[in-house]
């Protein structure tokens, strides 16, 4: 599958971080998924919610670390609520947490595959069953979404992933997020090469995972380079990529930025062959 380039804005982008601290709305409903205090899935629900209305499972990045959450990403579940989607924004233990809540691995992956098989039935309790369903993450978070498009139970027809930490083998050599993959893996690959094995989604999605694999990625962008997607795209073709000239890592969830329309074509798109 060719990769799909995208022209630079006509335009100087605004300042693509100011999403980080933009108010936004709170959810309708916040649902739990599990026991610990950040097993929680924020709902946002659409004014006259249909009862098939898509959903969108939206993860955060961060790169794991426990000082980042998911209420950055609530403009763009605010954005997508307006655009007739329910969203839900999961919660999960992130590295450095305290007490009780500390992440990394297996704890952020087991709260990851909670998070998205506790959804349907959540949504059944208030009389929702999605016509269809985009399991979507933005850079740690996007890596969070690769690794459930790995796992079968997931119910999900497609996922999108935005700046993903692709290959966590070349974040660590890397040294990305100062150390953030070795933290959360618990050291590099020759010291845990046993949890790169069951995280790593450049060797997870061997086989195509029965489900459409969208990543939207910049070309600008230092946080988690481009060239972190290469090993991904070499040994799995079916999957979709689109790169964004003139485009930094945060500009993909704001929708204010000019990669908007980009982000929500790979979320709305009808499937291959519909």
């Amino acid at each position: 599958m060719p990769t799909f380039f995208h022209p630079a804005p006509a335009q100087a982008p605004a300042d693509p971080r100011a999403v980080l601290a933009r108010a936004a709305s709170a959810p309708e409903h916040v649902e739990r998924y599990g026991t610990h205090a950040d097993a929680l899935i924020d709902l946002y629900l659409p004014a006259q919610p249909a009862t098939d209305a898509p959903l969108a499972v939206l993860f955060h990045g961060g790169f794991w670390k426990a000082p980042y959450d998911r209420t950055h990403l609530r403009p763009m579940a605010v954005a997508l609520r307006a655009r007739g989607w329910a969203v839900a924004l999961p919660e999960y233990r992130r590295v450095g947490g305290p007490p009780g809540l500390q992440g990394g691995y297996p704890a952020t992956y087991d709260d990851a595959l909670r998070a998205a098989l506790a959804l349907p039935a959540l949504l059944a309790r208030r009389g929702m069953q999605p016509r269809h369903t985009r399991i979507a993450g933005h850079s740690a978070g996007g890596h969070l979404a690769l690794w459930l498009a790995s796992q079968p139970q997931v119910q999900a027809d497609r996922v999108v992933a935005l700046a993903p930490v692709a290959d966590l083998r070349m974040a660590a050599a890397q040294n990305l997020g100062d150390g953030a993959v070795q933290a959360l893996l618990g050291g590099p690959p020759e010291q845990e090469p046993a949890h790169y094995v069951a995280t790593d989604v450049a060797e997870r999605l061997s086989r195509h995972p029965g489900r459409e694999i969208v990543i939207v990625h910049g070309q600008d962008d230092v946080q988690v380079p481009f060239d972190n997607l290469r090993c991904l795209m070499d040994r799995h073709p079916p999957i979709t990529p689109h790169a964004l000239a003139s485009t930094e890592h945060f500009a993909l969830i704001d929708p204010l930025l000019h990669p908007w329309p980009v982000v929500c074509a790979a979320l709305e798109a009808a499937p291959a062959g519909a």
